[in-house]
């Protein structure tokens, strides 16, 4: 009893627990700040209003959102499968909040002086983090398809068969936009990658993997909206053909979740690609200690692209969907790494 209370006092486990507890509210909240922005950005393209009256300009609007999903009736169809019907939303927000465990945000600190030698902000330091970034988000699908199978309704089934091959189907050049980074940086790990991006060109250009391999920076944030079903691939929830697609049957907090899942996930490809294109925390003009600062400054503009892309791009018809995927996509991702490679065997990129 002794040990676990030397261990819970130790400094190094109150700074564990309350970067992992700032990492997990902090993703509920960014939810709710995404739906917020998003609303207004497509107000603004739309030359509307957009929420504006909870709150001072509608900020409260989010929390009106989770009050009354709270308080709506929870819905089942009568031959659904209880248990797979309940478990598929859990399912896809544990995915969702676990893959932003291995994503750094910031550079090692002493948290002024508070621990004897520094830790990184981050929840886990995995030497390999981005296969597990890779595995995590891949399990989110499971999500998806239960809850179209367990639905028992042919508009959910169809969402769920619809993400399931989308997601393998962008998977594959998502992954060799990944393997070009690990390749350049010569590691699995993201604190190494963001490590290895320090630095500038001729004083002012910053050594960042989106100038090195622009096509692979491309590659990976076009997977990364299609394997979250944003628009313009957002087919697993296509309404004009599916209702809602995978979450039709479901309404109050389960319906929450899944939408929980989807803004999650937006943070986290938008967290990745920053430490792994965008030099993570690096940056002109803070020191080091406040790298943060900057990793939320790239991130933020990240997550603009994906609102700012939702509302100027229409839908893709599926063929068009899996045409794109398979036979433009998949080749360029394929040729970039076979060229990269290249560059990093005979030139020493």
């Amino acid at each position: 009893m002794a040990g676990l209370l030397d261990w819970l006092t130790a400094p190094q486990t109150i700074f564990f627990l309350s970067v992992t507890m700032v990492v997990f509210l902090a993703l509920q909240l960014s939810a709710a700040v995404m739906v917020y922005a998003e609303r207004k950005v497509a107000a603004f393209m739309q030359q509307r209003y957009g929420p504006y009256l909870v709150g001072p300009r509608g900020v409260l609007q989010p929390i009106a959102d989770i009050v009354k999903l709270v308080f709506k009736e929870e819905l089942k169809p009568k031959a659904a499968d209880t248990l797979l019907f309940a478990a598929a939303p859990v399912l896809s927000a544990t995915a969702a909040i676990a893959a932003f465990a291995p994503v750094p945000f910031g550079a090692a600190t002493t948290f002024f002086g508070f621990l004897d030698e520094p830790m990184p902000l981050m929840v886990a330091d995995i030497n390999v983090a981005v296969l597990v970034i890779f595995a995590i988000t891949s399990m989110g699908v499971y999500g998806i398809v239960l809850a179209g199978w367990s639905s028992n309704s042919k508009y959910s089934l169809l969402g769920g068969l619809r993400s399931s091959a989308q997601m393998i189907s962008y998977e594959l050049a998502y992954g060799m936009s990944l393997a070009t980074v690990v390749m350049l940086a010569g590691s699995l790990s993201l604190r190494e990658i963001v490590d290895a991006q320090q630095g500038y060109w001729l004083g002012f250009i910053p050594k960042w993997y989106a100038f090195i391999n622009p096509i692979s920076f491309l590659i990976f944030t076009t997977a990364g909206i299609a394997e979250t079903n944003r628009a313009p691939f957002d087919f697993p929830e296509a309404e004009q053909e599916l209702v809602a697609g995978y979450h039709t049957e479901y309404s109050s907090m389960r319906f929450a979740l899944f939408f929980l899942a989807e803004y999650i996930n937006m943070v986290t490809v938008a967290a990745v690609a920053t430490n792994l294109f965008l030099g993570g925390w690096h940056g002109p003009f803070i020191p080091e200690a406040y790298g943060w600062i900057w990793f939320l400054l790239k991130l933020s503009v990240l997550c603009f692209g994906y609102l700012w892309l939702r509302w100027t791009l229409p839908r893709f018809r599926y063929d068009q969907l899996m045409g794109f995927g398979w036979k433009l996509l998949l080749p360029a991702a394929t040729i970039n790494l076979l060229v990269s490679a290249a560059g990093v065997l005979y030139f020493g990129l």
